[in-house]
């Protein structure tokens, strides 16, 4: 075995960084605002949908913003992008802590979305498949893994710090917490070797890759799959209480789902290297869309409802990294940024709406569990798409990479 060289302590270092990086990140520009909405509300006497619509507005901006930072990142790098990225977060919540108006709130959740979209997963995902190329599957499944204690450690600490003070400070103790771990984390320690003008020629052209019909229906197709499987995740205690579960059942169903999603993302590597592209991309999402249609028939406190959340879980966490190698696997590494951006916009929009969509389908269709139906159909409908998402010409779509 070769001893590691400068460019392979670098990529670690860096691993290392954006795994700290991105747990922080998302604690604070996305799992603090669930446990501080109520107070939000409380103290300020804005409407449920001026607080909740600040947010969304901030995941929606993020999603146009991923176009235009992922040319930045194929041009420039992870590192100035998710360092500018980082300074932007530590302002955006430091203006949502002391917004005094509707208005501002809401623009200032506006500029969390710009920052969001410089230091989530989408600029991370594109620093590793850039750095390890054809290895990246196992770096990606370490920083999801490591990435979704996320709201484990920010949930609490946010409640904590929400309980002895009121939302503004702890907003704004959560802005310092940002500064201090990610800017300079991404400032020193993204110093890896950058090589924006390597291009695959499987990509023909990010804009020719762009306008093909593979690419426009995997969009369609992930876009699809975020909304179903987005909703039925916000959705499953309501429809387990809803089906006379208690809500501490419900809660530890919950709980079960996320642990799935470990499991998915821990068995991703293996099913990747036994699957092609086209086999990987329908079975996750076909088996997401199963086990949220079985979940609304075993509504209850049964093993059955049990097994199926772990599984619902478990196709969750795969989807993640499913939607992180999608592109690469079809059309290469080069120019990733930029097709990454375009490819996740629309799910990005779809996760933004899903709360208020859902809300309304549940309220059109009469209850809980037909949105569960609907929403394994949709998925389902997502899978019959991505059977069609493979270019003709790929060398992928035999095999895994």
């Amino acid at each position: 075995m070769s001893a590691p060289t400068g460019a392979d302590r670098a990529r670690r270092r860096g691993l290392i960084a954006l795994c700290a990086t991105e747990i922080t990140s998302w604690g604070v520009l996305y799992y603090a605002f669930p446990v501080l909405m109520g107070g939000i509300g409380a103290d300020t006497g804005w409407s449920a949908t001026t607080v909740m619509g600040g947010f969304s507005v901030g995941l929606a901006v993020s999603a146009v913003a991923g176009v235009p930072v992922g040319r930045l990142l194929d041009r420039w790098g992870p590192r100035p992008v998710m360092t500018a990225g980082s300074v932007l977060g530590v302002v955006s919540v430091a203006a949502i802590a002391t917004a005094e108006s509707p208005l501002w709130y809401i623009a200032a959740w506006a500029l969390s979305g710009i920052a969001q979209a410089g230091v989530f997963y989408k600029p991370a995902f594109a620093a590793i498949t850039g750095w390890y190329g054809p290895s990246r599957i196992r770096p990606l499944t370490a920083l999801t893994l490591v990435a979704g204690l996320s709201s484990t450690v920010f949930a609490p600490l946010t409640a904590v710090l929400a309980d002895r003070t009121d939302w503004r400070t702890t907003y704004l103790v959560l802005a310092v917490v940002l500064a201090v771990v990610t800017v300079p984390a991404h400032a020193v320690f993204l110093k890896v070797p950058w090589h924006p003008e390597t291009r695959d020629p499987a990509t023909g052209g990010g804009g020719g890759v762009m306008r093909s019909r593979p690419f426009v229906l995997l969009t369609v197709a992930m876009a699809l799959a975020t909304f179903g499987m987005f909703a039925a995740t916000v959705n499953l205690v309501p429809l387990l209480t809803a089906h006379d579960a208690s809500t501490g059942f419900a809660a530890w169903a919950l709980g079960l789902c996320g642990a799935g999603q470990l499991l998915g993302r821990v068995g991703y590597g293996r099913f990747s290297a036994a699957t092609g592209v086209r086999a990987r991309t329908v079975t996750v999402l076909a088996a997401g869309g199963l086990t949220i249609a079985v979940t609304a028939f075993a509504a209850g406190p049964t093993i059955g409802l049990m097994a199926a959340v772990i599984v619902f879980g478990a196709t969750r966490g795969t989807l993640t990294l499913l939607e992180a190698t999608a592109v690469s696997d079809r059309w290469g590494t080069g120019g990733f940024g930029a097709l990454y951006g375009a490819y996740s916009a629309p799910a990005t929009v779809a996760m933004a709406m899903t709360p208020w969509v859902g809300a309304v389908l549940t309220d059109w269709i009469g209850g809980y569990r037909p949105l569960f139906l609907a929403s394994a159909a949709i998925v389902l409908l997502a899978a019959v798409f991505a059977v069609w998402s493979v270019p003709a010409t790929s060398r992928r779509d035999a095999g895994s990479t």
